[in-house]
């Protein structure tokens, strides 16, 4: 017996150190305690991937969690699977299409209707670089989703965001902003040849911008909104990108995917981070990458193509005559002024997109 205990303890120790590795590179877990008792948090895209175990994570915490999915299916069977893992009764699965204007106002008029509070939103759910096509209502289907989704979203519950407070909005963004442009003229691709890449990346520069923006607008209310990168996650959200499609990348590449990629578990780590870490508490308008906060590339820096974006998406979703938040004084001002052409994007690449 005793010559396989050298074995198994250098297997051990080699397996262990791989584990810290991993987390370190993947940039660790939370480890705040803090715990959700009394508190609900509306997570959209929670019935697989990032979104699942966010909601797993904030049940154990005895958070009240309110799953919005367009496949209700799954989202049963997810939301089924929580409550039995955490023993949180109070894990709810909502119809919610982020593709459906309709649907979104449904969901919102549900929870505005049902639930006492919201204490917070996870704006989660997304599509990446998949097939063109078009929303319910026309719009391109990863703006869409991305950002005018979750834009009607959060301004139908800043209300309640608002009574709740102090509360917070988290919206997943990516990397993959620091390649994107904000094409006024052409946002759904009607002009110009379709690029399921640069379609993403502009969503997700929509997600910092707008972030950004709502957080001047809410400055004063208890609300705070953060975006963050999660990392490079494997779940089904890449399942467009082609990546481990050749001979090559499966064996060449793979081991190191395999170190820097994380699982769903760890990519939910830094939404989880930003929903209950006390280090964070009052701030707003910040993009973290994973759980560093990090300045965004320049083109996400920009008041005036943000305040443009959050003017057209209000037209776009409908909410000009619904009184959404009155801008600061010094968004006002900016308003008045003439619209200034879309900056110009930086020159980069992104070798794996993260969610």
């Amino acid at each position: 017996m005793n010559k396989y205990i050298l074995p198994v303890s250098v297997f051990g120790t080699v397996f262990g150190v791989a584990v810290l590795l991993k987390e370190h590179m993947t940039g660790g877990r939370c480890t705040s305690k803090a715990t959700l008792t009394g508190k609900t948090v509306v997570i959209t895209g929670a019935n697989t991937g990032i979104g699942k175990e966010t909601a797993r994570d904030l049940a154990k915490r005895g958070g009240r969690i309110i799953m919005g999915c367009r496949d209700m299916e799954k989202c049963e069977t997810a939301a089924k699977e929580i409550r039995g893992n955490t023993l949180n009764p109070h894990v709810y699965a909502c119809q919610l299409d982020l593709a459906s204007m309709k649907s979104i106002r449904e969901f919102a008029e549900k929870i505005k209707q049902k639930e006492q509070r919201v204490d917070v939103l996870i704006n989660n759910a997304g599509v990446m670089r998949c097939p063109e096509g078009k929303t319910e209502d026309g719009f391109d289907m990863q703006f869409g989703v991305n950002h005018l989704g979750h834009f009607l979203l959060t301004n139908l519950l800043l209300d309640k965001l608002k009574e709740s407070a102090p509360s917070r909005v988290i919206n997943l963004a990516s990397l993959a902003h620091i390649v994107g442009k904000m094409d006024f003229e052409d946002l759904h691709w009607e002009k110009k040849k379709f690029d399921t890449k640069q379609a993403y990346c502009q969503s997700k520069l929509a997600n910092v911008l707008f972030t950004r923006e709502l957080a001047k607008r809410l400055q004063g209310t208890g609300v705070t909104v953060n975006a963050v990168h999660p990392g490079v996650v494997a779940t089904e959200l890449g399942r467009h990108t082609n990546l481990h499609q050749s001979r090559f990348s499966t064996t060449v590449l793979s081991p190191f995917f395999t170190l820097l990629v994380k699982s769903p578990e760890l990519g939910a780590q830094p939404s989880i981070y930003l929903a209950v870490s006390e280090e964070v508490e009052g701030v707003t308008g910040a993009y973290y990458d994973v759980m560093t906060e990090k300045e965004p590339w320049p083109q996400a820096l920009d008041e005036d193509v943000a305040l443009r974006l959050w003017e057209v998406s209000s037209r776009l979703v409908g909410l000009e005559e619904e009184g959404q938040l009155k801008p600061p004084t010094e968004v006002q001002s900016r308003a008045a002024q003439p619209a200034l052409t879309q900056p110009s994007g930086q020159s980069a690449d992104v070798g794996a997109e993260g969610l």
